[in-house]
């Protein structure tokens, strides 16, 4: 499954369900999709989701089950959120996220 991050301020961002689950984690979130995060409160999530990325308290790369693919670290995962918050945080957005519709 596919979750996708939205704000008026910035570009969707869609990623995959665990690395986005983790990313909620990461920012003292419920992992509860559909979910919503007011303008008020995106400047506190961004700094806990920095925080969480530069201690080094992420979650380990998630692995690919492709042996020739690299892991991604979840500093480079996060970063497209990071921007997507930190644009919400300064146009005073909320943030909403839920599951990516598949066109196909």
């Amino acid at each position: 499954m596919l979750i996708t991050f939205k704000t008026k301020a910035h570009a969707s961002i869609t990623m995959f369900e665990k690395v986005a689950l983790s990313m909620l984690q990461m920012m003292g979130h419920s992992q509860t999709v559909p979910g919503a995060i007011l303008a008020a409160d995106v400047p506190e999530v961004l700094s806990r989701l920095k925080a969480a990325i530069e201690t080094g308290n992420a979650s380990p790369p998630i692995e690919s089950n492709d042996p020739d693919e690299p892991a991604v670290s979840m500093v480079n995962r996060a970063t497209p959120l990071i921007d997507l918050l930190a644009a919400a945080a300064k146009e005073g957005e909320d943030v909403m996220w839920e599951k990516a519709s598949v066109i196909g």
